[in-house]
């Protein structure tokens, strides 16, 4: 049963009846300046530090942020009407982790350091799905990804996936079908619904993210997948309200706006509401527990809060488009 909010005693929003019509709508042209501005001025969070390329380095606390910013941006720009703020904002977002790895450079020394890790190749394929480019880098990569290494690399199925959207990104031949790989997945497999839980979770809506190249293709969803995710969706949002899980939250309602055909209108209009209510007056919305309501410049810890913050701009760019754009997107379906 999808939700609307109201606030507990501890000033968590809670789920209770339907929503009305037209409630997304209402609050997501906000929720997505919101979550822009924040990102926009915490900008230099996200700047590599100088021993970037030091074996120490942590990559999940620099790169994988700044690859982050790169994609989810790339796709709100791509959502977003040129002229808007929220698409100028995107823009120049994407252009500033463009400038961080030294327009490519630096991920051609990460190539060259561990030239069979998948992650360099991803992270450039964010720029390049948005028209920036590296020869140097697609020298090296190119006949990397024709080995038998590359393709034989043991990893889970929906980080194939994300490998494979990535060469089709980069413009090489993809070193597996994608149709095979799905099948492998959780989702691909139409798990036993009340087994999701956080890491299925996670693994369904990145699949997700990478078929349809981060909501960008919505006809790659074969016809019994779209089906699995219209009927369950709701529920397992709701369980993501109940537990406080925002971050996930905001990676389901992206998986809702990515689906072919008409946009499940009573799952957005009931969600949006709840989420809207999380978000901080700043803009940033925390990945998970009981939302901070007080003025504050910077009510959670960065680390706590920018991958929410980024989800839920993204998530909010794909739903307004999915609301707003009566043409949508190519509804041929075909195999991925």
């Amino acid at each position: 049963m999808t939700t609307t909010a109201t606030q507990d005693p501890r000033g968590r929003p809670a789920p209770r009846g339907p929503a009305s019509s037209g409630a997304a709508l209402a609050v997501l042209p906000h929720v997505l300046r919101g979550a822009l501005a924040w990102t926009d001025a915490h900008r230099a969070e996200f700047a590599l530090p100088e021993d970037v390329l030091e074996p120490h380095t942590q990559v999940n606390a620099t790169l994988k942020p700044l690859g982050e910013l790169a994609q989810l941006c790339s796709t709100v720009r791509a959502a977003t009407a040129p002229g808007t703020p929220e698409h100028e904002v995107a823009g120049d977002l994407v252009t500033y982790a463009w400038e961080q790895v030294s327009r490519g450079g630096l991920l051609l020394e990460l190539l060259r350091a561990e030239p069979f890790a998948a992650y360099p190749y991803e992270i450039y394929a964010a720029f390049a799905g948005y028209g920036l480019r590296h020869e140097g880098f697609e020298a090296l990569a190119r006949p990397l990804t024709a080995t038998r290494a590359w393709a034989h690399t043991e990893q889970h199925a929906n980080r194939q996936l994300g490998l494979i959207n990535s060469e089709r990104r980069v413009g090489v031949v993809t070193h597996t079908d994608a149709g095979g790989v799905l099948s492998r997945t959780w989702l691909g497999g139409l798990s036993e619904p009340w087994t999701f839980e956080g890491p299925s979770g996670y693994a369904l809506t990145h699949t997700v993210f990478h078929l349809t190249d981060w909501g960008r293709m919505p006809d790659r969803v074969p016809e019994k997948t779209d089906a699995y995710l219209r009927t369950w969706l709701p529920a397992w949002a709701d369980g993501c309200l109940e537990s406080g899980q925002w971050d996930l939250t905001g990676e389901l309602l992206a998986v809702a706006a990515s689906l072919p055909g008409p946009a499940p209108l009573e799952l957005l209009d009931a969600l949006w509401p709840v989420l809207a209510d999380v978000q901080h007056a700043t803009g940033c919305v925390p990945e998970t527990g009981v939302p901070v309501h007080e003025d504050a410049p910077d009510p959670y810890p960065f680390i706590d809060c920018y991958h929410s913050t980024l989800v839920t701009a993204f998530a909010a760019a794909l739903s307004l488009r999915s609301l707003t754009d009566g043409s949508g997107p190519s509804r041929e379906r075909h195999t991925p």
